[in-house]
């Protein structure tokens, strides 16, 4: 909690200069649902919603000194992770929440942009595999990160999300969002292995409304877990409001 009593989630991941994605959207998200938001930066974008044209990571001290200033005053609830860079800033961000972060960790692993830029490097998976995703409470892959992270394309989203529950030891989100059909499936299968599907129609939405959708649906989930919902809870709660926006 912070003075007014809010509960306290920390979005760590890349700036994006249009303000659709990253911790940009993540933070108008916390603020929609009532919670206090906080970010520490890995990297700054030069992007719209079609074209991503510039990357600049932010120097690991940065990085380190934003996330002390953070824990050293808030009491952070939930965190959330989006674009991380590459293997050292994961190394920093995983170290750091190891020592300093006690709560709920919900990883987006963000890959490639919507536009089609690599926003995180193979020394930087392999680094979140090893490093990171130890610690989550919630991995939210689409059906490509799902692919990589599986080393085999997902043939059926059920199988996938076990899979990934099994291999990480987390409970996992696979989002269907990338799929070919006109009704998509998302499927949360979680530490225990039980599985909940979300059946929805695709959304007819434009570029800029389609921009950071995985990042709102992430941050969504966070800000519910720090106000008391369920895993469950969170997760129903943030696909019906991604889709009613």
């Amino acid at each position: 909690m912070n003075e007014t009593g809010r509960p306290v989630c920390l979005t760590i991941g890349g700036s994006d200069s249009c303000g659709g994605a990253g911790i940009q959207a993540d933070l108008r998200v916390f603020e929609a649902f009532g919670v206090q938001g906080c970010s520490a930066t890995t990297a700054l974008t030069a992007q719209n919603p079609i074209t991503l044209s510039r990357i600049e990571p932010v120097s690991l001290a940065q990085l380190d000194a934003e996330m002390h200033a953070l824990f050293d005053y808030y009491d952070v609830a939930v965190v959330k992770t989006g674009m991380l860079v590459d293997a050292e800033h994961v190394a920093v961000i995983a170290a750091l929440l190891q020592q300093l972060h006690q709560g709920p960790l919900v990883i987006d692993p963000v890959f490639i942009s919507s536009s089609g830029k690599q926003l995180l490097d193979g020394g930087g998976i392999d680094a979140l595999v090893h490093g990171l995703l130890p610690q989550a409470t919630l991995l939210t892959p689409n059906l490509d990160e799902a692919t990589v992270l599986l080393g085999g394309v997902v043939e059926n989203p059920v199988a996938g999300a076990k899979a990934l529950a099994e291999k990480f030891n987390c409970a996992v989100l696979l989002k269907g969002g990338h799929g070919k059909d006109d009704l998509l499936l998302d499927v949360l299968c979680d530490q225990d292995g039980e599985i909940s599907e979300f059946s929805h129609a695709r959304q007819v939405w434009s570029e800029e409304q389609s921009h950071g959708t995985g990042c709102r649906l992430a941050s969504t989930i966070a800000a519910a877990l720090a106000t008391g919902e369920t895993l469950q809870q969170a997760v129903e709660t943030a696909i019906l409001r991604l889709q009613t926006q």
